[in-house]
């Protein structure tokens, strides 16, 4: 978690949010089940203009960036594209990230909705989709 703070600290600049009421714009942290059951610290750095939602996702050694992020009011959805090594390869998978703001916390569930090899562009067949939740609260 400290190289995750650190990864944080040093991105760049924190954006303020707008005057819609929902302020995302921030450091939000939290930890999900990875695919052994264990708990990952994860981070995202939100960046809100209006109803549109950008920034990244952290995690102990990578960063990846959010994309088609959405905010109706409480409500959340937006994508981020991880590169995730299984075995000797490396793929790309689509992660859809959907949630609401609930008393000062964000709650999301993350699914995953496909994977490419990242070499060869080729389908990755998945040991299933499972959906997993999670908590997010701010950091600052």
């Amino acid at each position: 978690m400290r190289r995750l703070l650190l990864a944080l600290v040093f991105s760049g600049s924190l954006v303020a949010g707008d005057h819609s009421g929902v302020h995302l714009s921030g450091v939000w942290i939290g930890q999900i089940p990875n695919r052994n059951g264990d708990l990952q610290d994860i981070a995202f750095q939100f960046v809100q203009k209006g109803t549109k939602l950008s920034g990244k996702l952290y995690g102990d050694y990578h960063s990846s960036p959010i994309i088609e992020g959405i905010i109706a009011g409480h409500l959340i959805t937006f994508v981020v594209m991880a590169q995730e090594q299984a075995g000797n390869q490396i793929n790309e998978t689509r992660l859809r990230f959907t949630g609401s703001i609930k008393d000062g916390q964000i709650e999301l569930m993350r699914e995953r909705e496909s994977s490419r090899n990242a070499g060869n562009s080729g389908e990755v067949m998945s040991r299933g989709n499972a959906r997993q939740s999670f908590k997010l609260k701010r950091l600052y």
